[in-house]
């Protein structure tokens, strides 16, 4: 989705609309539903946005609803660095409770159903090839872990930093409402705990805050149910096994030219990230030998170049110039793209200089039927060399890396 801000005589207003009409197609939610569901929960109590006009079809400009500013900014890492974490995350406790009490009575709300749900999530893994590994072995475990049934209350669907407004350390507004939909509501505590979601603070499970623990007991004195630990786990992978799926999605929207920007085929390649964390996710179900066997040796680098620059070094070349001389010039949305672009010629150079193959269709088959699971001799300490050499190709600079390397190799 696209959101653009713009003053409208004395108000600060931000429309909200899809780039393309193909990216609603299929949506369980348009986006009049949407705008009608944000009223209700901001009648509610939650710091939703005021909804002031949807877009029609004559207006040319495509689906979407215009929304009065709220003040503050959705920057994760100036929050983490400035906000009292107790006062935060009183505050994010405070709108999940309003979020999840919301009267979605007349609604267009979907229903979540968890077991279709993951059958869908089945078939989207399969029909991107069906051969990443990890991903296999969560799905193997999603399949024989679903919780029973709840009554099912509103849920969010990324309630997250990033989509949450703050001025001042305080929370100010919830945005970004389209995958709201009835179901669990842990789902909402565990996406928003996911590592990816903690950006510089992964070390505090909580929202980047705090831990799981002080969350829970926030979310019950401020009114919500009682915190189930095994649904929020079960959420937690569903959730991260979800997101890697839709970072995989964002190189078929750019296939199918939905979106041709850069950033689509970056995002692409985060999913990474989410294998990295579900495997920490799903480690301790190894025996503990496995979870003790070092792991096999790292591939040798390339030797040095000696004579012509090699294609990774023209990358990079290419880099530095756009840092050097390229990025001085640009500013506002400009300056975001340079660096994406940037991030896309790193991560073809690190490719390039041996990224290992992020595919494998047999093992990842023998995972998802049983065949291999994760007390086969040695396939836990491959899964793990095999996370850390993609995302060390892939996204360097994720935060969980460094931590996922002192765990597993010592040092």
């Amino acid at each position: 989705m696209e959101s653009w801000r713009f003053t409208a005589g004395t108000k600060t207003c931000v429309l909200r609309r899809a780039p393309s009409l193909e990216m609603m197609a299929g949506r369980p939610m348009d986006h009049g539903g949407e705008a009608a569901l944000i009223r209700a929960a901001r009648a509610a109590g939650v710091m939703a946005p005021e909804v002031l006009v949807e877009l029609a079809p004559d207006d040319g400009i495509g689906s979407g609803y215009v929304m009065r500013a709220i003040s503050g900014s959705p920057d994760p890492n100036a929050f983490l660095a400035e906000a009292d974490p107790a006062l935060a995350i009183r505050d994010i406790a405070r709108e999940l409770v309003a979020t999840h009490r919301t009267d979605c009575t007349g609604l267009p709300v979907p229903v979540m159903d968890t077991a279709e749900a993951l059958g869908a999530l089945r078939e989207r893994f399969l029909e991107y090839g069906g051969d990443r590994p990890i991903l296999a072995l969560a799905l193997r475990w999603l399949e024989a872990n679903i919780p029973p049934p709840v009554t099912p209350r509103l849920v969010h669907g990324d309630f997250r930093l990033g989509n949450l407004m703050f001025e001042h350390g305080r929370l100010t507004g919830v945005l970004d409402w389209e995958l709201a939909h009835l179901g669990d509501w842990h789902e909402d505590l565990a996406f928003g705990c996911m590592t990816v979601w903690r950006f510089s603070r992964p070390d505090r499970p909580g929202y980047g805050l705090t831990t799981v623990e002080e969350l829970a007991a926030a979310y019950e004195e401020a009114g919500g149910d009682k915190f189930d630990p095994d649904r929020f786990r079960f959420w937690t992978i569903y959730r991260t096994f979800w997101w890697a799926l839709g970072c995989l999605q964002m190189g078929g929207y750019w296939r199918a030219g939905h979106d041709r920007s850069v950033e689509r085929v970056v995002v692409a390649r985060r999913t990474a990230e989410q294998e990295l964390d579900l495997l920490l996710l799903l480690e301790d179900m190894a025996p503990e030998a496995e979870r003790s066997r070092p792991l096999p040796p790292a591939a040798e680098p390339l030797p040095a170049t000696t004579g012509e620059p090699s294609g990774a070094e023209i990358l990079t070349a290419i880099s530095e110039w756009l840092g050097s001389e390229i990025k001085p010039l640009v500013s506002g949305r400009g300056k975001f793209d340079l660096a994406v672009a940037r991030n896309a010629l790193g991560i073809v150079a690190r490719e390039i200089e041996q990224r290992p193959s992020a595919t494998d269709a047999e093992l990842s088959a023998d995972l998802m039927s049983g065949k291999a699971d994760l007390a086969t001799p040695g396939l836990l300490a491959r899964l793990r060399r095999m996370a850390l050499a993609k995302l060390a190709a892939d996204m360097p600079k994720y935060p969980a890396l460094a931590a996922a390397r002192a765990k597993w190799e010592g040092n």
